[in-house]
């Protein structure tokens, strides 16, 4: 996946500012796909020239503010995404690397390791869980503007499939933390 695609996932929501693209990213998006303004911004003008994303500035007391939507080609582009293969690319994972040679760490060394990947994932658990919360009780300001007009059926799907991936994330956090656990005892066992 490129930031392109999480930027036109973000903006089928509605037109946002580059300030607001940037922050609600970072709420949304930003739990699937890591991205800091340094890249936004660039990717942002980039798609405007491809004919992907328009601008529109609209003047405000304080100054103008450029509002950006997709175009029709760039709704095709992300509709050609979603509905292509995907394609995962290759992992880097130092944790799992480091743990496949704990034998020349310090137990104590590797214990510090499995415990700070336990307190990595259990701060994400809270934020995905926040997440699932905020989709269960409406609060989620992305998703009650991509909300806004849509029928009882398109509301349930649209939330529906957010929640769904939220779920695997936990899924997912919930598993690292049992790798760890078991990991530290598996340190004590054979240290």
């Amino acid at each position: 996946m490129s930031l392109r695609y999480a930027l036109l996932a973000l903006l089928t929501s509605g037109p946002m500012t580059g300030y607001e693209i940037s922050r609600r990213f970072q709420s949304s998006v930003g739990h699937v796909w890591h991205a800091p303004d340094s890249q936004i911004y660039p990717e942002l003008r980039k798609m405007e020239a491809e004919g992907l994303v328009e601008a529109e500035t609209v003047a405000e007391p304080r100054g103008e503010k450029r509002f950006y939507h997709p175009t029709d080609s760039g709704l095709a582009a992300f509709r050609a995404w979603m509905d292509s293969p995907l394609r995962y690319a290759l992992d880097r994972d130092p944790a799992h690397l480091r743990a496949a040679y704990f034998e020349w760490a310090d137990p104590a060394a590797a214990r510090r390791s499995l415990l700070d990947h336990i307190d990595r994932f259990e701060d994400l658990r809270v934020q995905w869980q926040e997440q699932i919360d905020q989709i269960d009780d409406g609060s989620s300001p992305v998703l009650a503007r991509r909300l806004e007009g849509k029928d009882a059926d398109e509301r349930r799907r649209v939330s529906g499939y957010k929640r769904f991936a939220y779920e695997g994330l936990l899924a997912r956090a919930d598993a690292e933390i049992a790798w760890a656990q078991r990991g530290l005892g598996l340190i004590d066992e054979l240290s």
